[in-house]
């Protein structure tokens, strides 16, 4: 699935507020994307589709994961949804609600922190005035070392310094 250019982010506080926005825009909300739906709001972080599919607590109905990317798809378009790649694995989905986030991701440890992209500003900033790139960040992260890993990496650089 490829990033929905242009979808402009729904301000919304919870479920409700999508659902009202859904039905707004014409949209019939199936039990499938009610499941989904549910499924995002319940997690603590971003979801793979196959963690929707699968259902993510005990007892909960298991979707077809061509329904579920369908969902996901339309939900994204609508500016519900966004979904980012942090690392190697699968596509992450997430309710974009108050707003944007962006990530960094420490490539030793896996560590995602998410950001407010106002923090990243400076950043975004800089690379604007030296190359002309208007540059975001919620689609893939920002990846290095956090604060822990970096630390370990040079007190392992200066103990192997004899």
């Amino acid at each position: 699935m490829t990033e929905a250019r242009g979808a402009v982010p729904l301000q919304f506080e919870g479920l409700d507020d999508v659902l009202a926005a859904l039905r707004a825009r014409g949209h019939r909300v199936s039990i499938a994307c009610r499941l989904v739906l549910d499924a995002l709001f319940a997690a603590d972080g971003p979801l793979s589709a196959q963690a929707i599919a699968g259902g993510t607590e005990a007892g909960a109905t298991r979707l077809e994961a061509t329904s579920v990317y369908r969902n996901l798809e339309r939900l994204e378009e609508l500016g519900v949804i966004r979904h980012v790649h942090l690392g190697h694995g699968p596509g992450l989905y997430m309710l974009i609600g108050t707003g944007e986030k962006e990530f960094l991701l420490c490539e030793r440890c896996e560590r995602v922190t998410t950001v407010d992209p106002r923090e990243l500003d400076p950043i975004r900033g800089a690379i604007a005035e030296r190359f002309g790139h208007q540059a975001r960040f919620t689609h893939f992260p920002i990846v290095g070392l956090c604060a822990t890993c970096a630390e370990a990496a040079a007190e392992s650089t200066s103990a192997a310094i004899p």
